[in-house]
């Protein structure tokens, strides 16, 4: 499909309730046969604020009906009943998230307490309900206006955090979903599945309730049939592999899933049986030198950063199908991989990811300012992420802090601060040692196994030569505004400590412009300068939608196209794209006109997984033509000139592919395509061409 400015681009599904997120929250781990949505209107006591509040959504949005910023404190109550033919049962109470120390109590008497505004976290809350007796469940929430020593990643903090700039209105109170489940006397309170041997599904059970120590857990394949027969130690720990006849495995071609279904119970208490289906999918990511190898393939990561806002509902998605689209829209973008920045993103998102096969790189939010408390929150989020989302095959890199916030930027002069990235490396590789990690996106690598940069620079001419530059390994440093009036030069690496090679090299945010027509014409000029060099693993651009004052995104904020002057990203991010031996002039004038023919050399960037024998081709357009339209009649639109073929190796960069164009006087537009040994086009450009004045202003960083 084709997105034009008016597309909504994906439908969303009637709604079928009043009832707010309505849907159960963790297809990923289902226990959705026996629940009870919690979401709706709840009672809320809050210095002057209304005297209800619309759960999932946080206190400053309009969602929300209070839409209150800085209210520091406040309490939430509703009545809950339990049905009764839950009698018998072990009652827990979910919670998806709440920013950011929850006191929870029913009727008065304390259940628990939780402190960090990202992680999902529960309660077994028998003791205190009755089926069929109404009770009054509260959560009193403290969330800080000081949020530097937190993990708050783009809320917006009193006193404000040096990146604050790039910072958005905070998401405060309950903001994701509420539920009570049933489970089993005895229950699999969680469920671990990795399937990066790729021959089978490794397993491991925490079990809790009335018998976790000697309980039985059956764990049986329900695609397959295939199961395994494990008993939990003293601790109620059971771990155990299910080997697979025929295995399947999960990529973004073929996102082969496997639910496991998992049932636990003391021997000989068929009644009270507890039942999760938990899902996951053979695949394996791994760094070889400075490649990157999903199931044994070389692949190149084609990414976008999405920070995951809604303009009515903030961090919370306004609905499922909200969060589908998003999945869907990226992909139509053309984009392999989503770096959801600074944020757990709602498992109903990965699951989606999972079922369609795009890879995803996960990382927590940051605190601020630098301290042993900010260090010791941040780390504390770690055990939680990897326990609610380690499942999810879509799941290829874990990020860890981001620009060095939190370690107020400065790695590399303060020993300590090196210390605690280098420790948020070592306790998330305890965690889970079947991804690769980043320590601290950007820059300032001290222990990663990427080595991903930052660089935002509005000359393409300057962007050109220093990606050539850091491509070749004789530039390491590049510029970085920190503020208005604040640039300094960030390193790739924090330490002559750091190897200079075997590591991939991935650009993770890059993007420039001031108009959506400008920043089209960035994504096409800088794109194509990454693609230029095969020793790049792949690339992050900035941004998939708007945020607040934030206008980086290809989309709007609520997700729809944009005037990208012609520019398809779809092309752009292709497995095949065309890469010109040319430095445009502007945006919408990358060359002018000219009453002599036009000398044109390019190359060939190539990610699939065959040996292409290709051809280029070009043909005068009139000015601002609809370059899909034009593709898609490529094989009968007569060229004005054509190369010579030239055999194109995947991720080598292609020979010379030389034509010359005929003179073209006045505005136009050159399309550019390029075709394969069956004539099909598997690859297309353009040039623009019209007068050009030199624009008097200076690019800007948008994004972080």
């Amino acid at each position: 499909m084709t997105l034009s400015p008016t597309d909504s681009l994906v439908s969303a599904p009637p709604a079928t309730t009043d009832q707010p997120r309505p849907e159960y929250p963790r297809p990923d781990l289902d226990r959705s046969q026996r629940w009870l949505n919690l979401n709706g209107r709840w009672d809320f006591d809050g210095a002057d604020a209304p005297g209800s509040i619309v759960v999932p959504f946080a206190w400053e949005t309009a969602a929300s009906g209070v839409q209150r910023t800085w209210l520091e404190r406040a309490v939430y109550r509703r009545s809950v009943t339990v049905p009764e033919d839950w009698t018998g049962s072990r009652l827990v109470l979910s919670f998806g998230a709440v920013h950011h120390h929850a006191v929870v109590r029913i009727d008065g008497s304390l259940v628990g307490e939780h402190t960090g505004g990202y992680e999902s976290f529960e309660f077994d809350v028998t003791a205190f309900l009755v089926p069929g007796i109404p009770s009054e469940l509260s959560v009193e929430v403290d969330a800080p206006a000081d949020k530097r020593a937190i993990a708050h990643g783009k809320q917006r903090s009193i006193p404000r955090d040096d990146y604050d700039g790039v910072s958005f209105t905070p998401t405060s109170g309950i903001w994701q979903t509420v539920w009570l489940e049933a489970r089993g006397r005895t229950y699999a309170r969680t469920v671990t599945l990795r399937g990066d041997s790729l021959t089978g599904i490794d397993l491991v059970v925490e079990t809790a309730g009335d018998s976790a120590a000697g309980a039985v857990v059956h764990a049986r394949v329900l695609e397959t049939g295939e199961a395994v027969e494990l008993r939990a130690d003293a601790s109620g720990h059971a771990a155990g592999r299910i080997v697979l006849a025929e295995p399947r495995l999960w990529s973004p071609a073929h996102p082969e899933l496997y639910r496991v279904e998992v049932r636990v119970g003391a021997e000989g208490d068929d009644d009270g049986i507890d039942t999760v289906v938990a899902t996951t999918g053979l695949r394996r990511i791994e760094t070889r030198g400075e490649q990157l190898f999903l199931n044994g393939e070389r692949f190149y990561m084609r990414g976008v950063l999405d920070q995951g806002y809604w303009p009515e509902t903030g961090l919370t998605a306004p609905d499922a199908a909200a969060l589908v689209k998003d999945v869907a829209l990226a992909r139509e973008l053309g984009y392999t991989l989503v770096r959801k920045h600074l944020k757990f993103e709602e498992p109903l998102w990965l699951h989606e990811a999972d079922r369609t096969g795009m890879l995803v790189w996960a990382e927590p939010a940051c605190p601020s300012r630098f301290s042993d408390e900010a260090a010791a929150a941040f780390e504390a989020q770690l055990p939680a992420m990897v326990e609610r989302d380690g499942n999810h095959p879509s799941i290829v890199i874990w990020g860890l802090y981001n620009e060095e916030w939190g370690l107020d930027w400065d790695i590399p002069g303060s020993a300590s601060r090196a210390a605690a990235a280098e420790r948020a490396y070592d306790l998330l590789r305890a965690l889970d040692d079947t991804r690769p990690i980043v320590e601290n996106s950007g820059w300032s690598h001290v222990r990663s196994d990427l080595v991903d940069w930052h660089y935002y620079e509005p000359d393409i001419a300057r962007w050109r030569d220093a990606v050539a530059a850091m491509a070749d390994g004789s530039q390491e440093a590049f510029p970085v505004r920190l503020g208005p009036d604040f640039i300094v030069d960030k390193s790739f690496y924090a330490s002559a400590d750091f190897p200079r090679t075997g590591v991939p090299i991935v650009n993770s945010e890059y993007g420039e412009g001031f108009t959506s027509l400008e920043r089209a014409w960035h994504l096409r000029w800088e794109t194509q300068e990454l693609r230029r060099h095969d020793r790049f693993a792949g690339y992050v651009y900035t941004e998939f939608a708007d945020v607040e004052h934030e206008a980086a995104g290809l989309l709007t904020t609520d997700r729809r196209a944009k005037d990208w002057g012609g520019c398809i990203p779809a092309d752009v991010n292709a497995d095949t794209v065309i890469v010109l031996d040319l430095v445009p002039l502007r945006a919408g004038a990358d060359i002018e006109p000219s009453a002599s023919p036009l000398d044109l050399v390019a190359h060939v960037s190539h990610h699939g997984t065959d040996a292409l024998r290709t051809q280029l081709h070009a043909a005068w357009l009139s000015a601002g033509a609809p370059v899909d339209g034009a593709s898609a009649s490529s094989a009968q639109l007569r060229p004005d000139a054509s190369s010579a073929e030239v055999e194109v190796v995947p991720f080598e960069l292609s020979g010379e592919l030389r034509l010359t164009v005929p003179a073209h006087q006045g505005t136009g537009r050159l399309l550019l395509w390029l075709t394969d040994a069956g004539g099909a086009t598997v690859a297309r450009a353009f040039l623009d061409a019209a007068p050009v004045e030199e624009p008097n202003r200076r690019g800007a960083r948008t994004a972080g």
